[in-house]
């Protein structure tokens, strides 16, 4: 059964936020994973990515890629402030970041431009920025005139003679992300799998990391991996020259014998007998007849996914109390169950639960139903306080 690739990471987001709930700590509750909760974090495989350095910007503060153009806030700068010194009108850079044109900017801050401007002169004589032009050429006035544009020209190289190889771009273009409503930095570095850190210093954001919706975000560029190394060339040769053809079998000829290996002998049959006690296991199954598709991976999936059919029955491994029910961010319930003072069972993705928050709950009592449609399966953790632990032990 296929399972959506952003299932299990709402469901762990939603799970924190449910322990988060029974630390009892004196903190803010801590929704999107900010470390408040030791090793119970999904953002480790973000903070190991290593990024490339942002790229400077020129002397207005303009860093400019293929498809688009930001520019670079200085210290003391406003909205206002950028747009003079790039010429651009300053209510247009300010509705297209979602600020008032009076906004006070932080030193590195970024701001998407909503059209190209004109970039300084490439270092090497008599080369045109092909994408500056047709910018500059789109956002031209009407009343402006064929003739009032200056065109620098290159002459063509003579026919026949070999181009210049082209050289590779010098830099990467990275995602723009447009902020949405709901989405934190967090977030964001978990979804795009780069530091919170990387970000932060790639946008100029503030030490909270706040973003506001409607603001454009650049996401860093990770370091590349080592070119591949070119295949060696290899003669091409005409058909029928090259290795000798191999004489083909004749039929005067008989064909040598096959050598047809010995047959391996059948592994003794044991019969094993069966278990003395099958309640013996300190957890029971929580979906009867379920099948394990995904196993526990630390740092990757911080419980099991188990199978079944939809509206199947979701029952508590153990014996406990209900300690929290909530929803992930998809509105998708979530069950945690106490069995002692630290150990706990989240039942993620499902659906019409059947008990409230401080009942007392039996091992094998019904709690809720997996959901219908193709996402009818269980996402089940143990954890040992904040500590995810691999629940196969529990139901063996």
């Amino acid at each position: 059964m296929p399972i959506p690739a952003n299932a299990t990471p709402g469901r762990l987001i939603a799970a924190t936020a449910a322990l988060a709930l029974l630390a009892g700590c004196s903190k803010p509750l801590d929704f999107d994973l900010r470390g408040n909760l030791g090793s119970f974090s999904t953002a480790e495989a973000a903070r190991s990515v290593s990024t490339a350095n942002r790229p400077d910007p020129d002397a207005r503060g303009i860093i400019s890629y293929p498809s688009y153009q930001v520019a670079v806030a200085q210290r003391g700068d406003s909205v206002a402030d950028v747009a003079a010194r790039i010429g651009l009108p300053p209510e247009d850079l300010a509705r297209y970041n979602g600020v008032q044109s009076s906004d006070q900017l932080r030193k590195g801050e970024v701001l998407a431009l909503p059209r190209r401007v004109s970039e300084p002169p490439a270092g090497t004589a008599g080369s045109i920025d092909i994408a500056t032009l047709a910018g500059s050429a789109i956002d031209a006035s009407p009343n402006t005139t064929p003739a009032a544009v200056a065109v620098e020209s290159t002459p063509l190289a003579p026919a026949g003679t070999s181009p210049r190889p082209q050289t590779k771009p010098d830099r990467v273009e990275p995602i723009r992300h447009k902020v949405e409503r709901g989405e934190t930095a967090y977030t964001l570095s978990r979804l795009y799998q780069v530091p919170i850190k990387s970000l932060a210093e790639w946008n100029g954001l503030g030490p909270d990391f706040t973003i506001r919706e409607g603001q454009y975000l650049l996401i860093p560029v990770k370091d590349q991996p080592a070119p591949s190394r070119a295949l060696p060339q290899t003669e091409v040769t005409a058909p029928g020259t090259g290795s000798p053809t191999p004489t083909p079998p004749s039929a005067a000829a008989p064909l040598p014998d096959e050598k047809v290996p010995a047959k391996a002998p059948e592994p003794p049959k044991v019969s094993v007998g069966t278990p003395s006690n099958a309640s013996s296991a300190a957890m029971a199954m929580p979906v009867s007849g379920g099948k394990i598709i995904r196993a526990y991976a630390k740092g990757r999936n911080e419980g099991i996914d188990i199978s079944g059919a939809p509206g199947t029955p979701v029952a508590a491994a153990r014996s406990g109390t209900i300690a929290a029910i909530t929803e992930d961010a998809d509105q998708v319930p979530i069950v945690v169950v106490r069995h002692d003072a630290n150990l706990l069972t989240v039942y993620a993705n499902v659906d019409k639960i059947t008990v409230k928050k401080g009942d007392t709950v039996k091992r094998g009592q019904s709690l809720a139903q997996l959901r219908p449609g193709d996402e009818a399966y269980l996402h089940f953790e143990v954890r040992d306080g904040f500590d995810s632990v691999d629940p196969a032990p529990y139901l063996k």
